[in-house]
C-alpha cells in the first residue's frame, strides 16, 4: 500500500473532531473523502500531507512522496507561471514542466506573472504543481474549486493518468470526476460533543 492509515484520532482547534478512523490505498487507487461541512475531510487532509499531527494512531506508506494541493494554490504572485513550476520541480529535484504546461493548458500563460492571473488560471496553475514533484501520492481537499467545466476535465484526465502509472490519490471532492474511485463516508468516525467533554490537545495550543 502506498497509504495507510490506522486508528487515526485528530483534533481541529485543540478539540477531538475524528477517532477511529482506518483506510488503505494501494498504487492505481483513488479514494474520495465524503461527509458534511465540518466533518473534519480537510483536518484530515491536513494530517496525511504532515502539516499538522495527529492526537493518536498511525499514518505509514507515503513518507516524503505526498504532494498536497489543498485550498490555497501554493503559488508565488511575483514569479511567472513557468517560473512557478520551475520552482516546484527544482524542490521535488525535477526540471521538465513541460507535462504540466500541457496537461492544463497553460501555455499561453507561461510567461505571465502569477498574480495577474483569474481564479481558475490560478487553480490550474496549483494543480499542474502535482505534475511535476513526481509525487506517487496525490493529496487533494476540494480541488476543483474555481474550475470551469473544461479544466475540471483537464483535471480529471491527469488523474486518470497519474492512477494509470501507479499513483494514488486521496481527495475531498463533491464533484463526479468521472474516474474509478472508492468513497469513504467519514461521518461516522465523528466525535460527538460528549465525546469531547474534557478532551485537550496541546500540540494544537
Amino acid at each position: 500500500m502506498l497509504l495507510r492509515v490506522q486508528n487515526l484520532t485528530l483534533a481541529r482547534g485543540g478539540l477531538p473532531v475524528i477517532a477511529g478512523l482506518s483506510f488503505a490505498v494501494g498504487p492505481g487507487q483513488a479514494l474520495i473523502l465524503r461527509g458534511p461541512n465540518g466533518a473534519g475531510k480537510t483536518t484530515l487532509l491536513r494530517c496525511i500531507a504532515g502539516l499538522q499531527p495527529p492526537l493518536a494512531g498511525d499514518i505509514s506508506g507515503a513518507a516524503e512522496r505526498i504532494a498536497y494541493a489543498g485550498h490555497a494554490d501554493g503559488i508565488k504572485a511575483m514569479l511567472s507561471v513557468s517560473e512557478n513550476l520551475r520552482f516546484w520541480a527544482q524542490v521535488f529535484g525535477g526540471s521538465d514542466i513541460a507535462e504540466a504546461l500541457d496537461a492544463y493548458a497553460l501555455h499561453p500563460l507561461a510567461d505571465r506573472l502569477a498574480g495577474t492571473l483569474s481564479a481558475g488560471q490560478k487553480r490550474r496553475l496549483g494543480l499542474a504543481r502535482l505534475l511535476v514533484t513526481g509525487c506517487p501520492v496525490w493529496v487533494l481537499d476540494e480541488p476543483t474549486v474555481s474550475l470551469d467545466k473544461e479544466a475540471v476535465a483537464m483535471f480529471a484526465e491527469a488523474m486518470r493518468h497519474h492512477l494509470q502509472a501507479g499513483g494514488t490519490a486521496l481527495m475531498a471532492t463533491h464533484i463526479d470526476l468521472g474516474i474509478e474511485a472508492e468513497v469513504l463516508d467519514i461521518s461516522p468516525f465523528r466525535v460527538t460533543a460528549g465525546q469531547r467533554a474534557g478532551a485537550s490537545d496541546e500540540a494544537f495550543l
